[in-house]
């Protein structure tokens, strides 16, 4: 039987709220007045308001507090309500504070310059964390409230819209019963998915619930705070790269029409009209084919084509290079500079894309709308699209990026004392993998006027960004050819890849034993305990198994790594709030990004480094570094020494 009421008088929310442990709550949020026709800007806390919060404290029992509501009953003194609600419950260090994806309510109450402290629960994230099927963990899409709810419970769980009837939330009366019924079963029915996915996690994975408790919480706190701050742009300096990228396709586009007639090459050079005239009408072998059967025209078989050309028939090498070129400058053009504009928020002028904490299998984040993390480096970059992500007068941005933490994840896991004492000492695990690969004394390796000097560390590179994760010959040759420029025989690569095994004689071991513990098993860890199922082991299918394989080699590192991440997010988040100067932007793999008045840069080092340095767990005998960087723009960060 539900207990759900409307409570408008500050007493009578502390006579249920008070000394309680554990308290669920859900924001109803309506756009601001400039904003009401507006789609979606009551999810927008730049345009929009709480309209009202509901609060669960047993299962079939919530209360719901009008704080903003048009018709109807609000509650008495909101300012009062707001300050019991931040000392009592939101920076409650005693009270765990579970939200149904927590970055949403973290950012509402961010707006108001409230910090939700662990410890806090998003069940969004255990949902994630929970088995749908044998094998299979929910994703985001099977984890909505009013899904799990229905799934779970077999609740009653009318949508927003039949609730409504197309009016706001505020346009509601909170004391009549649909609006209440539906504010305080979010909040309950969020407390009853905490503690049957808590249940599901002692019984069958205790190890989720220290990761949804410890890491994923805090870090959707984390997520709320960079949503609400967004990316600063300079939209000027963007149409005009516009213009300019459009100039650069029309004049390549100009010179392909004088090579091949006039051939209707579309956006992106991979029309129909286009392969017939490659592989008909030129009479060019088909390198590559597409999963349908049919001639292949991406960027590998554009890069293929061009070296057979380049041997048979040099007069059309030209052809390729421009049909590179007019590629590149259109996904520039397409990705990041129309698609970003579409994104512009324009009651801030920002971007405020969306992070999804376990957006990938190994718990690394991935973002959309849009999706800021693939923005292009410098060096791959003519239009300079980092540029774009300016900081406010008086500002600068800050970025720290983790040095190598894959590599160091990959050296505490795989016990080799060369590479232990290489990260041990500050040495250079690059020049360590040159000495080795290519049997040169170290200081060779580090000698920047040796003969191959540049060619050898670029291999090294490779070869240690790659060889933790089953690098073959075959792969390491496409890699270098592909990312390096470099025309490396298979035999030699097959070489370069055995000299590094015998070289690093913990490696091999490694590999070996956690490729045999995730046959056994079908699942992969990270330190931890996230577990990702890998059933393709089983598979009589070379492909899929060794597809398995590599991502049973993959998730103990990147996903250890990705865990390193969080935890730093949480402390960050535990001290932000004495220092709110202090705007987290965005998460790009393995760098946090920050916007700080110029005159705080130093205390913002200082605080950021000793929560990404900390030594991640009691076992963990790797130094961790942060790289600090910083600039006016972020495209123009320059690195600072220590």
């Amino acid at each position: 039987m539900e207990n759900y009421r409307s409570v408008t008088k500050l007493s009578d929310l502390k006579a249920y709220l008070d000394g309680q442990p554990i308290v669920a709550f859900d924001f109803e949020t309506a756009p601001d007045d400039a904003y009401r026709n507006e789609p979606k800007a009551a999810l927008d806390p730049h345009k929009a308001h709480i309209t009202g919060v509901s609060f669960s404290v047993s299962e079939g029992s919530a209360v719901y507090v009008p704080i903003a509501h048009k018709v109807g009953g609000n509650i008495e003194n909101a300012d009062a309500v707001w300050a019991y609600l931040k000392e009592l419950l939101y920076e409650n260090k005693s009270v765990v504070k579970v939200a149904h994806n927590l970055s949403f309510e973290a950012m509402f109450l961010y707006a108001m310059g409230i910090v939700v402290k662990a410890p806090c629960y998003d069940t969004i994230a255990a949902s994630q964390l929970t088995l749908k099927s044998k094998w299979e963990f929910r994703n985001l899409h099977d984890s909505g409230l009013k899904l799990l709810a229905t799934q779970l419970f077999c609740a009653d769980m009318p949508s927003f819209e039949t609730v409504t009837a197309g009016r706001h939330f505020d346009e509601m009366n909170p004391q009549e019963h649909d609006a209440l019924r539906y504010a305080c079963a979010d909040s309950d029915y969020t407390l009853r998915l905490y503690y049957k996915f808590n249940n599901w996690f002692d019984r069958f994975l205790p190890q989720h619930r220290v990761i949804v408790e410890q890491l994923e919480s805090p870090t959707a706190v984390y997520c709320g705070l960079m949503k609400y701050n967004g990316v600063p742009i300079d939209r000027d300096l963007m149409i005009e790269r516009q213009k300019e990228a459009e100039e650069k396709i029309a004049e390549i586009k100009k010179k392909i029409d004088g090579i091949t007639g006039g051939v209707a090459i579309g956006a992106n050079a991979s029309t129909s009209a286009f392969k017939q005239y490659l592989y008909k009408d030129l009479g060019l072998p088909v390198m590559k084919k597409t999963e349908k059967n049919q001639e292949a025209a991406d960027d590998a078989a554009m890069q293929m084509l061009k070296e057979w050309c380049a041997e048979n028939k040099p007069e059309l090498v030209r052809l390729f290079e421009l049909v590179q070129e007019y590629r590149k400058w259109g996904k520039l053009k397409s990705t990041y500079i129309d698609g970003y504009l579409t994104y512009v928020n324009t009651a801030t002028g920002r971007i405020h894309p969306d992070l999804m904490p376990l957006g990938t299998e190994t718990g690394r984040f991935s973002a959309r709308n849009p999706n800021l993390q693939n923005c292009p480096r410098k060096t791959n970059d003519p239009i300079g699209i980092r540029n774009f992500i300016v900081a406010a007068p008086g500002n600068v941005l800050m970025s720290l990026d983790f040095s190598q933490i894959e590599l160091r994840v990959g050296a505490f896991y795989c016990r080799d004392p060369k590479m232990l004492d290489t990260y041990r000492s500050g040495g250079d695990i690059h020049a360590q993998t040159t000495s080795v690969i290519f049997n040169v004394p170290f200081d060779v390796a580090v000698d920047k006027n040796a003969p191959d000097y540049k060619e050898h560390r670029t291999i090294a590179k490779n070869c240690n960004f790659g060889v933790f994760y089953g690098l073959f010959p075959r792969g390491l040759q496409t890699t270098l050819r592909f990312k390096a420029g470099l025309d490396t025989p298979l035999d030699h690569c097959r070489e370069i890849i055995d000299n590094l095994k015998a070289g690093y004689s913990g490696l091999t071991t490694w590999q070996e034993e956690t490729k045999k513990t995730a046959r056994e098993t079908c699942y992969a860890e990270t330190w931890l305990g996230r577990r990702r199922y890998l059933i393709g082991m089983l598979s009589e299918d070379w492909g899929k198994r060794s597809f398995a394989e590599r991502c049973a080699l993959n998730t103990p590192i990147q996903g250890t790594a990705a865990d390193i991440l969080k935890a730093a997010c949480g402390r960050i988040v535990e001290g932000i709030s004495e220092r709110m100067w202090l705007r987290p932007l965005l998460q790009i793999h393995d760098e946090l990004v920050f916007e700080l008045p110029a005159d705080r840069l130093g205390e913002a080092i200082r605080f950021v480094k000793a929560c990404m340095e900390q030594q991640p767990y009691p076992e963990f005998d790797v130094p961790i570094v942060a790289e600090v960087s910083v600039g006016p723009r972020f495209g123009k960060m320059e690195e600072l020494e220590d």
